[in-house]
């Protein structure tokens, strides 16, 4: 009868809409995720033979391609896990892979660079959208962007993105934790923790891309963003056991994504974005209080094809980005290092192609005194390189 009135009445449509957004509103208010509580990052102090690494001296000695699972015609989207020193695989890697973006077959992937051999394992599935779809008691459509993480206790998680009906903007971040006692790749397994709690309308369109930022407490920060219409960044707060603590979000902006995190300090963080825009460049925004509180920044003076950056610290201002650097196309691939993460110089190409060509979706990590760097080639397999101290590589060239 309400309804039937509103309707009735002059302007009663518009009166019912303006209802309706209230209560939309209202429940946005009352179910959303507590804001994240200020919180100091474990800052990086990277040393090689007891002295501190200096990106400039940084170069490459070895690279190659990723083995793929059987079958597999996609790939992409890469995670890199150091290991612990005791462990035989100096790094992890996973990524998702199956017939193509988005397939009903697309799985997580995992393979291990084992130190004795020095060579990568051959590949196996880790994460099966059915299996996970029945411990949680829902089905998912789809797999993509897994996030690796370790906890204080050395467990391994994983953050993935996963759809129910619809595409990538309708898609939530599932949390897995290592459900094996080994974390040898032939033995790993996950289980489902839960879906991230990070919007009242079922937790839909927060997607997961690039790796956390670790904090002094044992926690981390996972870098998070949304993308129904608007696209903005957000931080999620995890506990050193990667219990959630809190969402904030990361700029007014609504044309950001896929943040990268770099500590200038414990307190005072830069995020640095991907650009939705056409002939758009490197987006950012600040934090002075431990995520708090973010102020958005100019654009960088560095080209963006709206595509995913990835950065990394290895100390005070010794900071690395891998990105596209062109504001047309990903058909080149660029490392570079800056001072305080808003001005960049080449250190190096990583790769180039010709103009249909894509190099993309680049994940950085350090494990046995070098900067491993892996990326997605065509979407079709992954290519990885190792970056050394005076290594005997050639700065500014391509592999």
């Amino acid at each position: 009868m309400l309804f039937s009135s509103l309707l009735a009445r002059p302007g009663g449509r518009v009166a019912l809409v303006l209802a309706s957004l209230a209560v939309l509103l209202g429940a946005d208010y009352a179910v959303r995720p507590p804001a994240a509580a200020p919180a100091l990052a474990q800052m990086p102090a990277i040393a090689v033979g007891g002295q501190p690494v200096q990106a400039a001296q940084l170069q490459r000695v070895a690279g190659g391609d990723v083995p793929m699972p059987p079958g597999a015609a996609a790939a992409h989207a890469s995670s890199l896990l150091p290991m612990p020193s005791g462990h035989a695989a100096a790094l992890s890697l996973f990524w998702f892979s199956g017939e193509r973006e988005s397939g009903p077959l697309v799985q997580i992937a995992a393979t291990q660079w084992v130190r004795a051999s020095q060579a990568w394992l051959p590949p196996r599935f880790v994460v099966n959208r059915h299996q996970m779809g029945d411990l949680l008691g829902h089905g998912l459509r789809r797999l993509g962007n897994p996030v690796a993480w370790k906890d204080a206790q050395g467990r391994m998680h994983l953050f993935v993105v996963a759809t129910g009906w619809g595409g990538w903007a309708a898609s939530r971040v599932l949390h897995l934790q290592q459900s094996s006692a080994s974390q040898d790749l032939a033995q790993l397994a996950f289980a489902p923790v839960r879906v991230l709690p990070l919007s009242w309308l079922w937790n839909t369109s927060f997607l997961v891309r690039n790796a956390t930022l670790p904090l002094q407490d044992g926690g981390a920060v996972l870098p998070v963003h949304f993308e129904l219409g608007l696209k903005y960044p957000a931080a999620v707060r995890l506990d050193a056991n990667g219990e959630f603590l809190g969402l904030t979000r990361m700029s007014n902006r609504t044309h950001n994504l896929q943040p990268s995190l770099l500590p200038q300090s414990p307190a005072q963080w830069v995020a640095l974005m991907r650009d939705e825009r056409h002939g758009g460049r490197v987006t950012a925004a600040r934090t002075d209080d431990g995520g708090a509180h973010w102020t958005d920044l100019p654009d960088l003076p560095l080209g963006n094809p709206d595509a995913a950056v990835a950065g990394f610290a290895l100390g005070p201002q010794q900071m690395l980005l891998a990105h596209n650097p062109t504001p047309e196309g990903r058909a080149r691939l660029d490392l570079s290092r800056s001072a305080d993460g808003l001005q960049w110089t080449l250190q190096q190409t990583l790769a180039k192609g010709a103009e249909e060509a894509e190099f993309s979706y680049p994940a950085l990590a350090w494990a046995d005194g070098a900067l491993w760097i892996s990326y997605t080639v065509d979407r079709a397999t992954l290519s990885w390189q190792r970056f050394a101290p005076g290594g005997s590589g050639t700065p500014g060239g391509t592999p």
